[in-house]
């Protein structure tokens, strides 16, 4: 799935592309042997989440063709400079039509240079992330994969010191949780995709920054605020070029990203220690990573401006939501939220599961 090259475009992803892949760092080093482990063991722990993951949530994915399939999605595993091409890719499928609208404000069509700038902005953002990435189902490639990214594994088991094999199929657990979030629910990568487009084009309409702003510097303003809104982002300088109601749909976005992250740190937990032996001290050294714990002052700066703390407040703020869900109505009446696009909880509701328990159980 991807854009027209007909179509126009705010963003040479091609150019963005080239530019994450070439900039991600390698990753740690290990010998070849190791190398080749590693692979093979995140590939069977992959297959082996998908029966707890299914077994844990108690969700069925939608049928897909005849004879249907063990899996999930499909797996790759990947180094960083894949996965950050890939999320070029993504991000140009769920910003499709904005292009347009800039030309149709601006008559005219984007520069070359624009493009570029826009490019050279995602792409450098991309890299610094693929390095902080341990996995991602990506539900705009045909039918959606999953993405493991194996020098990151690599590196995060040494870092925090836990068995290999407990921390591959832990990561996994979360990633396949994702992936059956989205086969469960068919809809939810469409509704994903209009709502940021939709969003994305409303502030290239109404922004009066943006209307008094060079060409440039609006390209460079769209491509920041793509970024900003795929990760969730609130409270940040996007913030002032927002009207009310945009706010609202961003915020209820940020819902969304919410509920998908913290619903799939719940679920790999709560396979339990039958399955992953070690998965109590994963899950606390893992939290004391996330909070910083052994990372430089350098590292923790590009933490905050790539909204990694964002991100870490999603995973948070749903978990808490499901955990409450699951307290009220159970997980079976948890699962009610991919039922339908008005299942999924608003802003207000992520901060208050009462809320959303009376409005969709009564």
């Amino acid at each position: 799935m991807t854009q027209s090259s007909t179509a126009p475009q705010v963003v040479d992803w091609s150019a963005a592309a080239q530019i994450a892949g070439r900039l991600a760092p390698p990753g740690p080093q290990a010998p070849r042997e190791e190398l080749d482990a590693l692979v093979s063991g995140l590939r069977g722990a992959a297959a082996d989440a998908v029966g707890h993951v299914l077994e844990t949530t108690r969700m069925t994915p939608a049928p897909r063709g005849e004879g249907g399939s063990a899996a999930l999605s499909p797996v790759a595993v990947v180094d960083r400079a894949t996965w950050a091409r890939a999320n070029t890719q993504s991000m140009a499928v769920m910003t499709d039509g904005v292009g347009a609208v800039v030309a149709e404000i601006s008559k005219g069509a984007t520069s070359p240079g624009a493009q570029m700038a826009g490019a050279a902005e995602i792409g450098t953002a991309l890299a610094l992330l693929s390095g902080r990435v341990l996995g991602q189902f990506d539900p705009y490639s045909g039918p959606g994969r999953l993405l493991l990214v194996a020098p990151n594994v690599l590196q995060a088991e040494r870092a925090l010191r836990v068995p290999a094999r407990d921390f591959r199929l832990w990561v996994c657990l979360h990633e396949q949780t994702h992936a059956l979030q989205f086969g469960a629910a068919p809809w939810l990568a469409g509704h994903l995709s209009g709502s940021m487009r939709h969003l994305v084009t409303g502030m290239a309409r109404t922004s009066a920054e943006l209307a008094k702003a060079r060409f440039d510097k609006k390209v460079i303003t769209i491509g920041r605020s793509v970024l900003a809104t795929l990760r969730g982002e609130n409270g940040t300088l996007i913030d002032g070029m927002l009207t009310h109601e945009q706010k609202d749909e961003l915020a209820d976005i940020t819902a969304v990203m919410a509920l998908l992250e913290g619903h799939a740190d719940v679920m790999m937990d709560a396979v339990g220690p039958r399955v992953v032996p070690s998965v109590r001290r994963i899950r606390a050294r893992f939290e004391r990573r996330r909070d910083g714990e052994g990372r430089s002052s350098f590292d923790v700066v590009v933490q905050k401006l790539l909204g990694m703390d964002a991100k870490l407040a999603q995973y948070r703020n749903g978990a808490a939501f499901v955990r409450a869900v699951e307290r009220a109505v159970g997980r079976d009446g948890l699962n009610a939220v991919w039922a339908a696009p008005e299942n999924l909880p608003s802003a207000r509701e992520i901060a208050d599961a009462r809320a959303w328990v009376r409005r969709v159980h009564g």
